[in-house]
């Protein structure tokens, strides 16, 4: 039972860096970004790529990188163009941008199901109650309870991050306070769209990577951000991890409903509570 739910605390914490980069461009830009999947997705493919010619750290870095750039160009040609549009006109954009990365993918590494190591001095295992446990998977665990960390040091300490939680709750005010919210919006961007490399590629030794792999996790990660609150990433990080767990366990104990329970658990939040699990921004 141990290793089961220190599996539902991996794929929790996987979840958690994904839908955490969702609450930061929702918060700041009010998308709903479809393409996020696809960022999850091309940053497995990259960090996978080059992980194969310089090693698994150099492959972290470059889709991080790469992904990061990708988010400053998203933002210059679709967020901020289309913030004054309808809501539905951005959400079918980005499903688009989803739709092409999907096709590029498939493009330069074909459909084959592909695979990636754990890097050196992570690929062995640990025994846990008699079981075994790859330390990998406790390396992702720790990650995101890194990542969960410093984004509330950067947000609650950092200058930048009280600029970031202003302008999420009021950005004309913000702004009239001499606060670059144009700059900012493309920060917090950025910022959103490397987290979804960083998943991307530390996901990949764990999934089979294939072009449809971000479809699959982006319900997963919207499921987190609705359950947990729109802009609340206390509460992407409670729902991330009931989710991983209630994932984890469904696959084990009640295989045929595994998918449609995260669905059942944000209907039931979300009749108890509207906003969330956290109705306040945190």
């Amino acid at each position: 039972m141990l290793i089961q739910i220190l599996n539902g605390f991996v794929y929790g914490g996987l979840l958690y860096i994904l839908a955490v980069g969702l609450v930061l461009i929702f918060g700041l830009r009010r998308v709903v970004n479809f393409a996020h999947g696809g960022l999850f997705m091309l940053g497995a493919y990259i960090g996978y790529t080059i992980a194969s010619i310089a090693g698994f750290w150099v492959g972290l870095v470059a889709s991080v990188t790469v992904l990061a750039v990708l988010g400053v160009v998203m933002d210059r040609v679709v967020f901020r163009p289309l913030q004054d549009e309808d809501p539905i006109v951005t959400m079918l954009v980005t499903f688009g941008i989803l739709l092409v990365l999907e096709d590029l993918v498939r493009t330069i590494w074909g459909k084959d199901f592909l695979t990636l190591k754990p890097p050196a001095g992570l690929d062995g295992i640990i025994m846990l109650s008699g079981s075994s446990f790859p330390v990998y998977r406790l390396a992702v665990i720790a990650l995101a309870v890194l990542v969960a960390g410093g984004l509330s040091l950067w947000l609650r300490s950092s200058r930048v991050g009280l600029h970031v939680r202003a302008a999420s709750v009021d950005p004309v005010t913000t702004a009239m306070q001499g606060v670059d919210t144009e700059r900012l919006g493309a920060t917090v961007v950025a910022i959103g769209a490397a987290l979804a490399g960083l998943s991307g590629t530390i996901a990949a030794p764990l999934l089979a990577l294939s072009p449809s792999m971000g479809s699959f996790i982006l319900i997963d990660s919207f499921v987190v951000v609705v359950t947990g609150g729109l802009t609340s990433f206390t509460g992407a990080f409670v729902a991330a991890l009931l989710i991983g767990q209630l994932h984890n366990l469904g696959v084990v104990f009640v295989p045929a409903a595994a998918s449609v329970i995260p669905l059942v658990l944000m209907v039931l939040v979300l009749l108890w509570r509207p906003d969330g699990l956290a109705k306040k921004r945190s």
